[in-house]
């Protein structure tokens, strides 16, 4: 920060003309009451609109419409006003109205939010007026246009439903465009612009509202962005010159200014409690999306007495906004209390203190939610490393070294979602890296060696609010590993689905580690019409590895495969490829379950007399399946259904689970050889859903995960444990398939 502080002397206006007014109240005591506990602030209502003493107001949507919303500080209730514009008094009082912005709402409400507060209602048309500010309870400024064309500033109060106005003395006639400031100790700052010659300027003037008298203070030959009044300053922004903060001391005319040496798009937040002015650099918590890595200043309090500094927040965007009892608010976030609504006041030993009013409950300081990597890892497919940042502005510092070798490859990933992006930025905050980008710049990622690979980052905060951010962990990377059910390969599991009438669907999902479960990624992927012609379709699992493929029997019994390429976005399946006759024998089929150890994926099959029948995937997509092997000699027909789940147990292999007619489900552990243990009972209840689906390892921890459908659309997601005692999680509801249509088949 470039800080020039220049004093200079007021020049066109006397003292006098600038002195506090003789009857000027003095500072308010300091606000030593015990804060109360936070309230949600909802993260998707961005600035407050106004602020007052019982809670504040932002905008919302509500049915679909522009509403306003009041939330209390007391206990959280939001209160929603239908009306789609609304401003601040800096008191309980705010205005609300319909027009596309405040100054067009030509018939207004004044509403007192505190509990047992009225409503005034004003209609200014007849008055040939538009709203200016509101400053009291009942008492408004607004700009009248005269019969001749001129226009006057009046204070219009409303007394028994009737209107009564005063005019406000002292603002010249030409002036044009008038905005004010909350009301203080009985006063406003006022600005408006004054034409001179060919160029424009804009004038501050202090407006006495009980005697309805104008004092301009200052003329500028640029817009003076954020004004703010006390009894003894006033502060305001150069909003043209890159952070330029101005503060004027009301009874010498003395000036000071600050030049944070800001680009002009860099704007500065200023604000004013007492006399100490407020300062910092505009800085949202997740940033603008450019990777923007400029300079920033902490939101900060400086005496304009004695030149001391108080760091009140580590970021803020504003505007600074006037509240109740001596206090402003503004949003913005310190790494203690959270990103939200802070209110200003002084404390105790008479410097500003910050105290959260409404919280987001987004974390301000960088943290690490996990890494997004499919294990065993495929070395030679398009699915990026990814891990996810609870926010996108970062820079992150990435080491991946092969722990047999020692190689290692590191680089600095630039994370913006602006424009065409980064290329290391997948948005939700997630971000990382392919082998082929690997590749393009290190030995260690041309060698491509299976094995163990250790990964360690540092995250750096591109606005530069919270600490640096570090973590590390490990997995475990092979070549052409099998997909057992992500058909785009882009790391994520698909499911196949048929509707009533006859259309097969993919559906691509992500899971959701904040909810835990399986959400939908983008809308469904129409496949084609005509696939009622088939009895079953069954994912496999990529037979030559990669994305995975799948297989359908139709009514004649012929079992066709579908060899699938996935290019890390999309799918491209290739016409069918007959396998063979004869598959009607079978009433259940199963894929997707490595059963002897091999790292391909293999095919189950029960037949009508019971006996189970397993089939070795050959990699070879011409021929996918070995001769078929018995496994199970009967018993197997008291099933309606049977899911290769993959390793769910810990076992040597893949595994099996099988549900019997009393919705009773069994696990079968994989030995490893193609054969399974003794069925082991692990829950009853699963009669309830018509699909169970072998998704693989959904959430990335290394065990193959369930998701089960049943009616009314609805959807389960079972997480792996690992543990073959107890294989899976506590279910958890997916919306995966809720808004689709009803599909008869899962797979």
């Amino acid at each position: 920060m470039a800080a020039a502080v220049t004093t200079v002397l007021a020049v066109t206006l006397g003292a006098g003309a600038l002195a506090a007014p003789a009857g000027a109240t003095p500072p308010p005591t300091a606000v030593t009451a015990e804060a109360a506990a936070p309230v949600p602030y909802t993260a998707g209502h961005d600035l407050p609109v106004a602020v007052g003493k019982s809670g504040f107001l932002t905008r919302a949507r509500v049915d679909d419409k522009p509403a306003l919303q009041w939330t209390r500080f007391a206990d959280g209730k939001v209160i929603t006003i239908d009306a789609p514009v609304g401003d601040s008094t800096g008191t309980d009082v705010i205005m609300t109205g319909r027009g596309s912005s405040p100054s067009r709402s030509l018939v207004l409400q004044l509403r007192d939010m505190a509990p047992g507060g009225g409503t005034v209602t004003m209609d200014l048309r007849p008055l040939n007026a538009t709203y200016v500010k509101a400053v009291s309870k009942d008492t408004i400024l607004a700009k009248v246009t005269n019969t001749d064309g001129t226009t006057e500033l009046r204070l219009v109060t409303s007394t028994g439903g009737a209107l009564t106005q005063r005019k406000v003395e002292g603002v010249p006639a030409a002036a044009q465009s008038p905005a004010a400031t909350p009301a203080r100790d009985g006063s406003v700052l006022l600005t408006y612009s004054l034409q001179d010659g060919t160029s424009w300027e804009r004038e501050l003037a202090m407006v006495d509202l009980a005697a309805a008298k104008a004092v301009p203070v200052r003329r500028l030959a640029y817009y003076p962005g954020s004004p703010a009044f006390s009894a003894t300053h006033l502060v305001w922004e150069d909003d043209m010159a890159g952070g330029k903060v101005y503060a004027r001391d009301r009874a010498t005319g003395a000036e000071t200014v600050i030049d944070f040496g800001l680009d002009e798009d860099q704007g500065a937040i200023v604000g004013l409690l007492d006399s100490w002015q407020l300062y910092g650099t505009w800085a949202s918590l997740e940033g603008s999306g450019t990777g923007d890595s400029r300079p920033h200043v902490p939101f900060t309090a400086k005496s304009l007495i004695t030149g001391q500094t108080v760091k009140l927040l580590d970021y803020a965007y504003g505007p600074v906004m006037p509240g109740p009892d001596n206090t402003v608010f503004v949003r913005g976030g310190t790494v203690e209390q959270g990103d939200g609504l802070y209110r200003i006041s002084l404390g105790a030993d008479g410097k500003p203190t910050a105290q959260a009013v409404a919280v987001t409950g987004k974390p301000v300081a960088l943290r690490y939610l996990g890494a997004q990597i499919p294990q065993p890892f495929d070395l030679s497919s398009p699915v990026p490393l990814k891990w996810k940042l609870s926010r996108e502005n970062a820079n992150v510092d990435l080491r991946i070294t092969h722990r047999a070798t020692g190689t290692s490859f590191s680089k600095t990933l630039h994370l913006y979602s602006e424009s065409a992006g980064s290329p290391y930025y997948y948005g939700g905050g997630v971000f990382g890296i392919t082998w082929e980008q690997i590749a393009a710049e290190s030995q260690m990622g041309r060698d491509a060696a299976a094995g163990v690979y250790d990964w360690s980052f540092t995250a750096h905060s591109q606005n530069g609010v919270g600490p640096d951010l570090e973590a590390s962990g490990s997995f475990t990377a092979a070549k052409s590993v099998s997909s057992p059910h992500d058909l785009d390969w882009d790391g994520a599991p698909d499911l196949l689905a048929r509707d009533t009438a006859g259309v097969l669907w993919q559906l691509d999902s992500r899971y959701d580690g904040t909810r835990k479960t399986l959400v939908p990624h983008y809308s469904p992927s129409k496949i084609g019409p005509g696939w009622q012609t088939y009895d079953r379709i069954e994912t496999v699992g990529g037979i030559g590895g990669g994305a995975a493929d799948f297989v359908a029997r139709d009514k004649s019994g012929y079992l066709w495969l579908y060899d699938v390429t996935g290019t890390g976005y999309t799918s491209t399946i290739a016409a069918r490829k007959r396998i063979g006759g004869g598959w009607n024998t079978y009433t259940h089929l199963a894929g997707g379950s490595d059963l002897d150890g091999d790292g391909r994926l293999d095919l189950l099959g029960v037949d009508k007399a019971g006996a189970l029948w397993f089939y070795k995937n050959t990699g070879n997509v011409a021929a996918p399946f070995a001769a078929r092997k018995k496994i199970g000699t009967g018993g197997w027909g008291i099933y309606n259904q049977i899911t290769a789940t993959g390793n769910i147990g810990g076992a040597a292999a893949g595994d099996l689970v099988a549900r019997d007619k009393d919705g009773v489900l069994w696990l079968y552990l994989g030995k490893g050889d193609g054969t399974f243990t003794a069925r082991k009972q692990i829950g009853g209840g699963w009669g309830a859903y018509t699909d169970t689906i072998g998704i693989g390892d959904a959430n990335y921890d290394g065990r193959p995960d369930l998701l089960a459908y049943g009616p009314n659309k609805t959807a389960y997601f079972y997480a792996g444990t690992g543990d073959h005692r107890k294989p899976f999680g506590p279910r958890v509801a997916s919306p995966v398939l809720t808004d689709q249509p009803t599909y008869n088949q899962v797979s």
